[in-house]
């Protein structure tokens, strides 16, 4: 063996570490194989395939491990679509492996064999390079392996460790004699198998002396080299060797990690010598990752009977030897206890494990876990005896402790076992409660008889006689119960766990013919109905449907009416469940007395009424202005404002100053605006309105004025966003149009002056267009340097140029271009020269100027031209530039005529033919994209391509680097018109990018153009849900309806995203039935998409008020948070008041108002009011706010609500003067110290150090220390600001003092909590 390995070409290979994302995947195969029953399949394969590596990956990155859940999960969702892929089987049995420490070896193996098997009758192909990796976990099946793979390296040396596992040396020696004659490389990995197998086969000298081969063949021992030599002496309780060897290891640049030494330490417990164990585990250093490392250790332990040695490494974790900052012992170990219960360990051992645990303050409740694991396991003998042992300790048995052992037995009917964990209770003196018995007990037992000679045979206590009597007949005979329930003597229970028992024992009496209603007084059917209804199944309301109707009308001949909020929860509920005949039936039951009140009168009679009567008319004047400035009624909205001009408030003169500057009515906007500051100076517009002011005083000559509103806009710190930027952009060029530079110039400066925005090209262009407008190209350029000088800005300085040289104006010109090449070099400035020349056609003058010595190409600045010519159509300029820069240094003659040839992409084939022809003379080497594109030009005008250009390839090439939608459509449309076929995935990718982008059409033309060439083809689970989700943008949504109709058919599940937008589109079009109906499929879904059921109920509020039916949505609202449950107190409808807000529906707004204030003030549920609070701060509506506000003062308690509130808004720049509003209107909702801090996070991102140093001003005249986060912040402020902080900045990052304060105010919370 040494001859043969010294003579043996060798090779030192660096070893990866371990990760689940290394398992050597082997890669797809190209191609589209014809025998799969569905092409379209193999997508859907990938996109489990990176599921499951994502699942799995991040298991093991967390933990070490996988569990058997999971891996059987993945595994079932795998065999569901029927053809699983090679990648997946091998996944799966890669799993199988080490990584499931808590299956003992022989299950381990039986699963993986089982996988393999199922996998197997699924049709799964696998490769021969494939079956290679789970070589380890299938090792019998060697023969089959050399019968289907090509022998590699890695197969001999796969073949070499399984033989020297089961020390079979002389076949070990076999393979390296065939690696040999192979010449193949001899690595440490191969030395390391043997010395394991010299080991296993008893001859340790050999093993030893493998290691002297080693140096001898020029490799030195690793770290897995001496591993398998210690897990050998291991294996032979040899301690003495196995410190000299971790000696010598010591004395080496090798160092062992404390993974190595666990392994060791299982080999030695694994082998009998556990008494050895402490002396390893002593030398652990507790590396990072110790601890899942030794979970696993444990977990490995336990499974291989060794839980003593399990619970030694188990007390050496380091983060259980210190106790919580609270002081508490931290519950830690539950892991240990979990697998000792499922591995069925004797409850002594569990109970004695328990106690060292407490006694070593390593676990608060041991004894306390470890029952609930036993219950939850359904371990009903272990469970009784560790309660039993609890009760002896004192500690308190809840009757709720045994239900998880009855659910187990009820699921199953197994009425032994339920009467077994029944007599449990009674030795431990544990009295079974109304709950135990109607829920968990009686249920199981096929009638009243039967459980009344199985429970009450052995029961004397009057007490629990009762007890079951009542729980049995609610499920049985509610006339009975009544009189039960009546009796003075029947316990006290809870009223909600006594109402569900009563529902669900009436949903069984509904299937009998008996009827008794002595149990429901009058005034309480109607909500005992709802929730009854409520409660039902869809296919138990359809199943009952001809008894709930005879239920139904003997309360119409008793009398017995509902209110018609009532009713129209149920007509709801039965039109979700396709039962709308028994609506009929419910209908009758309504009070004939009580009327829907009717639509609301005209406004302005109202407004007349109002007045009339004394009362305040400000919220329906607002309304009828908002609503005449909607329909451009100016004239009558300004005649309604002149008659109730003390009434006026806000938001009416905000609409009615708009509409004027909309009509170009200065006068009367400005007048507005007076009358506006008059009644409240502090009062700011929005700034869409105030540059809506400053184009109409602009326009009319009114200069100083619009200056005015600018200056007005600083003051009041309105903020531009990036659509009010555009919007000042088209002010500025309508002045510039007109050649006004004057007023342009007024106007750019005093923006840029009072910092309004950031100054940029476009905005100071306007200035230049005013010039180039009036023909003074001299004032352009003077202005264009201006700009430059104080903005660094150079805008339009190519147009500038461009008529310098068209006028002849040289003196000018060449003033230009000094100033060019002071500021932005020569080489910039030739390059302006020579685009101006070609603009202008001047080719010689240009072809002087690339001839320039020492002038090198700039792709960008070429290809800008080169883009700006194919924009404009502008052949000859490209084509003189193209020759031109022949001989330009470094120029990419490729991309030149590609630039070229995309020109010529309109059928003008004898012009491609003629770049081509250039190409050949310049002995241009063309890139595949430039003769992809030439060919594309010849063949579709029917020319002969003159080369050949590889298809496939080179599209999925293309494809892969493309990002633009629409050149991915086009390779696509162009690939199919050679006839070229792609796999289904290609097309899914393209067909997600031109949904995502909006492409609706051009989506569905490559869906079609994959039908057409791959049978069976569907869009994938992402790909469906972008359509919904751009199908409802388009408001197209009766397709997106059909379309998720389709989706479910096909067993696809649409994203969170595609049904919330479909939701939306429903409500936004008014469409209440296709909201229930969509909330009806997504129940039946087997995968939960985590919906809130407010996304649906928003909706459908949103839809009713769409409909008109304003009423109605308030009421479906009051019902939700008075009759919704406790949950429900908390739903937000935040969305509801913002989308109503949005389109200033104010007759909706008032209603929906009137019901926030009516909640809070009669039932004290603060949530819609404080919503709505909120949602007029985010408006910018503060007058409505304070209303709210003066009306529902409990809002200012809410403070948990407008904490987040203002927590949220600190997110995104621009926020400050929402949070310093809140403030005004709510002073006491945070205190000083957070709300200075996150205002000093909102300057931070507003970039606003004048504020923030303000700010620190006050901070320090209160006397308050900021915390470190608010100084870190102020001081990256200064630090940007080429400014000296006047103190020290804190020197950690943001994250760390953030997670610092968050520390902090937990303790403070706690303590208060205390």
């Amino acid at each position: 063996m040494a001859a043969l390995l010294r003579s043996a070409r060798v090779l030192r290979l660096a070893w990866p570490c371990a990760s689940l994302r290394q398992y050597g995947v082997a890669p797809q195969q190209q191609g589209v194989s014809k025998d799969e029953a569905s092409i379209g399949l193999r997508t859907k394969q990938a996109q489990q395939f990176d599921w499951a590596l994502a699942k799995l990956d991040s298991s093991v990155r967390r933990t070490g491990r996988v569990t058997k859940t999971l891996l059987l999960r993945i595994f079932h969702d795998i065999c569901r679509t029927g053809y699983p892929s090679g990648n997946q089987a091998l996944l799966l049995l890669r799993s199988c492996g080490s990584l499931l420490p808590e299956m003992p070896l022989a299950e381990r193996t039986e699963l993986a064999h089982r996988i393999w098997d199922k996998l197997q009758e699924l049709g799964m192909s696998i490769s021969g390079h494939e079956l290679l990796h789970p070589l380890p976990v299938l090792c019998d099946n060697f023969s089959l392996v050399l019968e289907q793979s090509v022998i590699s390296q890695v197969t001999y040396q796969r073949l070499i460790a399984a033989y020297c596992q089961e020390g079979d040396i002389e076949g070990a020696s076999k393979i390296l004699g065939f690696m040999k004659s192979k010449d193949l490389p001899i690595t440490e990995a191969v030395f390391n198998s043997l010395v394991s197998g010299h080991a296993h086969a008893g001859d340790m000298g050999s093993a030893e002396g493998i290691l002297s081969v080693m140096k001898g063949a020029g490799i030195e021992p690793g770290p897995d080299t001496y591993l398998a030599l210690l897990s050998a002496y291991a294996e032979k309780g040899d301690i003495a060797k196995i410190k000299l060897t971790l000696e010598t290891v010591d004395n080496t640049d090798t160092s062992l990690m404390d993974r190595d030494l666990m392994q060791v330490v299982f080999s030695l417990a694994k082998a009998g010598y556990e008494q050895h164990v402490p002396e390893v585990v002593e030398r652990m250093r507790h590396e990072r990752g110790y601890v899942p490392d030794a979970m696993n250790l444990c977990l490995s332990l336990i499974t291989q009977g060794r839980e003593d040695t399990a619970l030694t490494v188990l007390k050496t974790f380091p983060s259980l030897q210190v106790e919580s900052e609270n002081g508490e012992v931290p519950d830690l170990g539950n892991f240990f206890l979990r697998h000792c219960v499922n591995m069925e360990k004797p409850a002594e051992k569990l109970i004695k494990y328990s106690r060292e645990l407490k006694d070593a303050k390593l676990h608060s409740g041991p004894l306390q876990f470890t029952l609930y694991c036993a219950v939850e396991a359904n371990k009903t003998r272990l469970a009784m005896e560790l309660m039993t042992d609890m009760k002896a300790e004192g500690l308190p048995i809840r009757p709720h402790f045994f239900w998880p052992l009855l659910t187990h037995h009820q699921r199953d009917k197994n009425i032994p076992g339920i009467l077994e964990v029944l007599r449990g209770m009674q030795q431990l003196e544990v009295m079974p409660d109304v709950e135990t018995y109607s829920n968990y007990v009686v249920p199981a037992f096929p009638n009243m008889d039967a459980a009344r000679a199985a429970l009450q045979v052995k029961r004397g206590h009057t007490d629990i006689a009762i007890r079951l009597i009542v729980a049995a007949l609610i499920y049985i005979n509610m006339s009975f119960c009544s009189l039960t329930v009546s009796s003075p003597t029947f316990p006290a229970t809870d009223l909600s766990v006594f109402r569900g028992s009563l529902i669900s024992g009436f949903k069984r009496l509904i299937s009998k013919s008996v009827w008794s209603f002595s149990l429901f007084p009058a005034e309480n059917v109607a909500y005992f109905l709802y929730n009854l209804i409520d409660s039902m199944t869809e296919g138990e309301v359809q199943a009952k449907e001809e008894k709930l109707r005879q239920y139904f009308a003997q309360l119409k001949s008793l009398n017995v009416f509902i209110p018609v909020t009532i009713y129209r929860g149920i007509r709801n509920i039965l039109d979700a469940y396709h039962v709308p005949e028994l609506i009929k039936d419910v209908i009758t039951l309504v009070d004939s007395k009580e009327s829907i009140k009717g639509r609301f009168v005209v406004l302005e009679t109202r407004l007349a009424e109002l007045r009339a009567e004394g009362k305040p008319v400000s919220a329906v004047l607002k309304q009828l202005i908002q609503a005449l400035c909607a329909e451009e009624k100016l004239e009558r909205a300004l005649e309604i404002k002149a008659q109730f001009e003390q009434d006026m408030v806000v938001g009416a003169y905000a609409v009615l100053i708009n509409l004027c500057s909309r009509h170009d009515n200065a006068d009367e906007a400005m007048n507005l605006k007076r009358e506006l500051a008059r009644k409240d100076s502090h009062v700011a517009l929005d700034a869409t309105k105030y540059l809506a002011l400053v184009r109409v005083l602009s326009k009319h000559g009114r200069l100083e004025e619009a200056i005015d509103m600018l200056k007005e806009m600083k003051e009041k710190d309105v903020v531009l966003n990036d659509s009010v930027v555009t919007q000042l952009f088209h002010v500025l060029n309508a002045a510039a149009m007109k050649g006004d530079v004057a007023t342009v110039q007024r106007l750019q400066d005093t923006t840029f002056a009072l910092g309004l925005v950031k100054p940029t090209a476009n905005l100071c262009s306007p200035l230049i267009s005013a010039h180039l407008e009036s023909g003074n190209y001299s004032g352009a350029l003077e202005a264009a340097m201006e700009c430059h000088q104080q903005y660094n800005q150079l805008p339009r300085i190519h147009d500038i140029i461009c008529g310098l040289v068209e006028k002849g104006e040289m003196e000018t010109l060449q003033k230009a271009m000094d100033f060019i090449s002071q500021e932005r070099g020569e080489m910039t400035m030739l390059y302006d020269l020579f685009f101006a020349f070609m603009q202008t056609r001047r080719y010689k003058e240009a072809r002087k100027i690339i001839e320039t010595p020492g002038l090198r190409a700039r792709p960008g600045r070429l290809q800008w031209f080169a883009e700006k010519c194919i924009a404009n159509n502008q052949m000859e300029a490209l084509e003189n530039m193209v020759d031109v820069t022949e001989k330009l240094f470094e120029c990419d003659r490729d991309e030149m005529y590609h630039y070229l040839l995309r020109l010529c992409r309109n059928n003008d084939w004898r012009k491609a033919e003629a770049v081509w022809t250039k190409m050949q003379e310049e002995n241009v080497i063309p890139r595949e994209k430039t003769l992809r594109l030439l060919a594309n030009i010849l063949k579709s005008s029917g020319q002969v391509v003159p080369f050949d250009v590889p298809e496939v390839r080179l599209i999925h090439t293309r494809l892969s680097v493309v990002t633009v939608p629409s050149l991915a459509f086009n390779l696509l449309k162009d690939a199919d018109k050679k006839g070229v076929v792609l796999g289904p995935a290609p097309y899914d990718g393209v067909i997600r990018s031109l949904l995502a982008a909006g492409s609706l059409e051009d989506a569905m033309a490559v869906r079609e153009i994959a039908i057409s060439h791959i049978p069976g083809f569907k869009l994938s689970d992402m790909a469906s849900s972008l359509l919904i989700i751009t199908q409802v943008k388009r408001n197209e949504v009766k397709d997106a309806m059909a379309h998720l109709k389709t989706m479910l058919q096909l067993d696809q599940v649409p994203s969170q995203l595609a049904i919330t937008r479909l939701v939306q589109g429903l409500g936004s079009h008014g469409d209440v039935h296709g909201i229930e109906e969509v909330e009806g499929l997504v129940k039946a879904l087997g995968t939960s998409l985590n919906l809130s059921r407010m996304v649906f109920l928003n909706n459908t509020v949103l839809a009713h008020i769409k409909n008109g039916d304003v009423d109605r949505a308030v009421e479906s609202l009051e019902t939700l948070y008075t009759q919704g449950g406790d949950t429900a107190h908390t739903s937000s409808v935040a969305f509801v008041f913002r989308k109503v807000i949005e389109e200033n529906n104010d007759a909706a707004l008032d209603k929906l108002s009137a019901m926030a204030e009516r909640l809070a003030n009669h039932f004290a549920l603060y949530r819609p009011a404080t919503d709505l609070f909120m949602q007029y701060l985010e408006a910018g509506r503060v007058e409505e706010a304070k209303f709210m506000l003066q009306r529902c003062a409990a809002i200012a308690e809410q403070r948990e609500i407008l904490l987040s509130y203002m927590t949220k808004a600190a997110q995104e720049p621009g926020q400050v003067n929402k949070i310093k509003t809140m403030k005004e209107l709510v002073p006491d909702f945070v205190d000083k110290e957070t709300l200075y801090s996150y205002l000093m996070k909102c300057y931070g991102l507003d970039k606003d150090l004048a504020s923030a140093k303000a700010l620190h001003d006050q901070v320090q005249q209160e006397g308050m220390q900021p915390d470190e986060l608010f100084l870190k912040r102020l001081a990256v402020l200064y630090r940007d600001a080429g400014e000296a902080a006047p103190f020290q900045e804190p020197p950690e990052s943001f994250k760390f003092y953030a997670e610092k304060l968050r520390e902090k105010t937990k303790a403070q919370t706690a303590s208060a909590d205390d």
